[in-house]
């Protein structure tokens, strides 16, 4: 089943500051500008289209399955949040 994108990205949005995990657990936290999301432990810029993505594959085993996009475990520790998936996933 599709997950709605802009659903999903109100969830990351409304989370922002806040900790989250990676899946060897290592805690980050992040900020959203506009279409992207910015960890605080790295420089890089993630972009919306790769949640998007992303969630054409959830739920995640792990960050390995998404290893084509940018910040994969950063992506995978968001997604994969009991805060973002809720129960859709």
């Amino acid at each position: 089943m599709p997950h709605n994108l802009e659903i999903v990205w109100e969830r990351i949005e409304t989370h922002q500051g806040e900790e989250f995990r990676q899946l060897r657990g290592q805690v980050f936290r992040y900020s959203v500008t506009g279409s992207h999301l910015t960890p605080t432990t790295t420089n890089q810029n993630i972009p919306k289209r790769h949640f998007e993505d992303a969630l054409q594959r959830v739920p995640l085993e792990g960050p390995g399955q998404i290893n084509h996009l940018r910040g994969p475990s950063f992506i995978y520790g968001v997604l994969m949040d009991d805060r973002i998936r809720r129960r859709d996933w």
